[in-house]
């Protein structure tokens, strides 16, 4: 066992303990980002003049009808900027833009007095433009061949060789959708100048260092000369890791112009309209079988809808295809990706990161290949799992796969899935307009930045003469908890009870270079370096305490705030005494921790190497009923077991895994996000701009029984106290809710029927693949929702 992953006596972490704000949360007493503007005098809003075309170009633009609006002090434009007038680290996301990209761009901002004066200002802004043909689908991109980035292709085997071997060869193609993050709170910043022109911005972002970057250099300051803090966010999923940064260079720039504060703040229907989506796809893909239902081959080809401009797309398309294999081992695999530019937002980050796409067209597959194979779908999938010794297409060595098998087992055992199914069949032949489905789907996740550099993260503690502890780290805080389990690892590594230990709001000037809170790594190199800086601090008091105790420092044990020596005796050093005596004696009790993971390697022009840590395991098993005549449908059980290795907060871990299988949920089942591809003065509008028109999952799409168990003796070497990450994983636990939904639609049909099923799966959907089951008897074999060219 490593010494990071090692896990003391007495440990405050594995405890189950409460969201450090919960009760700030639960009583509104928790501070956010906007709620600093009104402990801030003399704040300047600001308001957008978005251009209602999805192309054009900007011919004239007259701000002098604003200036004249009562309440108006300035409107900024690109002639203000005094650094680069860019917000994206691609350079290609012009923050005061000439040629307008997408319905609702941002052309300049105007700063008022109130924000209804700002409002009423940017009313008056004056914008003629000359219309541009505009792409809105990725069917349209893909007509046009309009593409960005890379094209990167993931290899293995002989997928030629795997094909000319295999009995069952099928052929399919699948769109998916987008889907919004819908945080709470939406894009917010309020930045301020000091006396000595130092900016200092708040912001609601994941990335506080980047933002730091994108707002220096829209300034054209240096880094030091901007400092960025986050105190928390009402929600993230990774829609706050790149889209921030534009906003908060708005409101420095508003700031260094005026003298002002000023604050940036974005209404529900703007954030809607300005920031990026979770990337729809459009999936092609070919597959071939043995005689037992063995994968033996996979081509596929992943087209991205990346919007307007590049942002984080393509390591969102490189891990998508690094996940295309889910926990199933291809033995001959061709992967192609590709980035469509279309006349939208620019697509980011959202949790899970291109993963959830790639395993979705796995699952899928599966799911319509099955009853071709004359095989249940659940036992199609059991035969393809990952085993010792076999690696991913793109050459990484799967570490435990018997925990793919070990999670599916403990949920068909405690889920009673044979029983069940029995009980689905019997209540299905006796209910022709209602139907029930069962399925269970595992995920198989791999955690660290598929950039090796970003592998890294520092801390600062300070241990006062009080005995009081002080931790900063590079992580952000936005809901999941991660501050909660950093504390309660410095309590674990310092020795001391929890109660001691307070957390500072991240800042760029305490850590610097900081990682993104991203990609289900903010606990494992967080935690690792609170840890490391802890263990500093640590064994500097064991050599004062070894001295009070007259002993050797490495027969010392401080545990429970208590310093005491190993063997008989009952001589102890309190905590805070011990804290007192090393000041008096000169000692430091500041400590910066540092960490990087090691073992990663990564080439992003062959697509090969081990770009992570380790593997996160699930599985999930959801039963559904459908209405026969609308498609309406209800979950009526889920049962999940997920791997978080040694959890460091059990409920903060469960509730991560209720979260995203809920989120999860949302996407494949709810989350229709519709444009206006008509030709119309409208096109190329989010048409879906509100919760009244986006259906998000609520209380009533809840589970009716939600069983979630974490997997048992699961310890992760390497790894912060043995722990796994768990943002992200759980969130693909909710691929089962919708082959459950598949599940239940072909019973409607004829025994073996392949039913082809909507994403996401709404009611609609549903009822068109339940008409699609019930014809299915008397469909042609060339109108069939899987071809076969075996």
């Amino acid at each position: 066992m490593s010494q990071l992953s090692e896990r003391p006596e007495s440990a405050v972490v594995g405890v189950a303990l409460p969201h450090e704000s919960a009760a700030l949360h639960v009583t509104g007493a928790a501070l956010y980002t906007d709620d600093l503007v009104y402990r801030s005098k003399d704040v300047l809003h600001a308001y957008p003049v978005q251009v209602p075309h999805a192309h054009a170009r900007v011919t004239d633009l007259r701000i002098a009808p604003a200036l004249a609006v009562p309440g108006v002090v300035r409107v900024l434009t690109a002639a203000d900027v005094p650094g680069v007038n860019d917000a994206g680290v691609k350079h290609d996301e012009p923050l005061f833009p000439d040629e307008i990209m997408f319905h609702g761009h941002a052309v300049c901002w105007v700063l008022g007095e109130t924000l209804e004066s700002a409002r009423l200002g940017a009313a008056a802004v004056e914008v003629d433009v000359e219309s541009l043909p505009s792409l809105i689908t990725v069917g349209e991109a893909i007509a046009a061949e309009s593409f960005q980035g890379a094209r990167p292709e993931v290899r293995c085997g002989d997928p030629e060789s795997g094909f000319a071997s295999a009995t069952h060869i099928f052929t399919g193609a699948f769109d998916f959708s987008d889907q919004e993050h819908f945080y709470l709170e939406t894009h917010a910043a309020l930045a301020h100048i000091d006396e000595a022109g130092q900016v200092f911005v708040q912001s609601s972002t994941q990335h506080p260092s980047e933002t730091q970057e994108i707002v220096a250099h829209v300034l054209g300051l240096r880094n030091s000369e901007v400092t960025v803090q986050c105190l928390r966010m009402g929600g993230g999923f990774g829609g706050k890791e790149m889209q921030p940064h534009g906003f908060a260079a708005l409101a420095a720039l508003g700031a260094t112009l005026t003298g002002r504060p000023v604050r940036v703040r974005l209404n529900r229907t703007q954030d809607l309209t300005m920031s990026g989506k979770r990337h729809g796809f459009h999936a092609e893909w070919k597959v071939g079988f043995d005689a037992d239902g063995h994968l033996l081959a996979l081509e596929a080809t992943l087209t991205a809808d990346g919007g307007w401009s590049l942002d984080l797309s393509e390591p969102v398309l490189a891990r998508a295809l690094c996940h295309l294999d889910n926990v199933y081992w291809v033995p001959n695999a061709r992967f192609l990706g590709r980035i469509a530019k279309t006349n939208k937002t620019s697509n980011t980050a959202f949790r899970g990161f291109g993963g959830p796409q790639g395993m979705l067209v796995m699952e899928d597959l599966l799911g319509r290949c099955a009853p071709l194979l004359g095989l249940d779908a659940n036992e199609l999938r059991r035969r393809n799992f990952y085993r010792e010794g076999q690696s991913t297409p793109y050459g990484q060595l799967v570490r435990h796969p018997e925990r793919i098998t070990d999670t599916w087992n403990q949920v068909c055992e405690r889920g009673e899935i044979a029983a069940r199914t029995r009980e689905i069949a019997a209540f299905n032949a006796a209910h022709p307009n209602m139907k029930r489905g069962l399925a269970l789907t595992g995920v198989k996740f791999g955690i660290s930045f598929n950039l090796t550099a970003f592998n890294q993260a520092g801390a600062l503690v300070l241990i006062y003469k009080d005995g009081s502890v002080l931790i900063n780290h590079g992580g952000t805080e936005m809901g999941q908890g991660l501050h909660t389990k950093m504390l309660q690892v410095a309590a674990t590594t310092l020795g001391i009870p929890l109660h001691k230990v307070r957390l500072a709001p991240t800042r760029t000037d305490k850590v610097p270079n900081t990682s993104a809170t991203a990609a289900s790594s903010g606990a494992d190199l967080n935690g690792a370096a609170v840890k490391n800086a802890c263990e500093q601090l640590r064994e500097r008091l064991l050599q004062v305490a070894a001295t009070r105790l007259g002993t050797n420092a490495a027969d010392v044990r401080i545990a429970d705030g208590v310093a005491r020596a190993l063997g008989p005796g009952e001589a102890v050093v309190e905590w805070d005494d011990l804290v007192r005596t090393a000041y008096m004696q000169r000692v430091q009790l500041s400590a910066a921790g540092f960490y990087r993971t090691e073992g990663l390697h990564w080439d992003a022009k062959t697509m090969t190497g081990t770009p992570f840590k380790y593997f996160a395991y699930g599985t999930a098993a959801t039963e559904v009923e459908v209405d026969g005549f609308t498609g309406a449908y209800r979950i009526r059980r889920v049962d999940i077991v997920h791997d978080v290795g040694d959890s460091l907060s059990p409920l903060i871990d469960i509730g991560q895994i209720e979260g995203g299988f809920v989120q999860g949920a949302g996407w494949l089942t709810l989350e229709d996000m519709r444009w206006d591809t008509s030709d119309g003065p409208g096109r190329g509008r989010l048409l879906t701009q509100a919760a009244s028109t986006y259906k998000l999952p609520s209380f009533s799409e809840m589970p009716e029984v939600f069983n979630v168990t974490l997997l048992p003796h699961a310890h992760e070497d390497g790894v912060v106290y043995g722990s796994k990450a768990v943002g992200e994983p759980p969130l693909m636990l909710a691929f089962s809710v919708r082959e459950a939904l598949r599940q239940a639609a072909a019973a409607f049909g004829p025994a073996g029927v392949s039913v082809d099923l909507g994403a996401p799966a709404t009611p609609e959907a549903v009822y068109w693949a339940i008409e699609a089951a019930r014809a299915a008897a008397s469909e042609s074999p060339s109108r069939a929702s899987v071809s076969s060219d075996a």
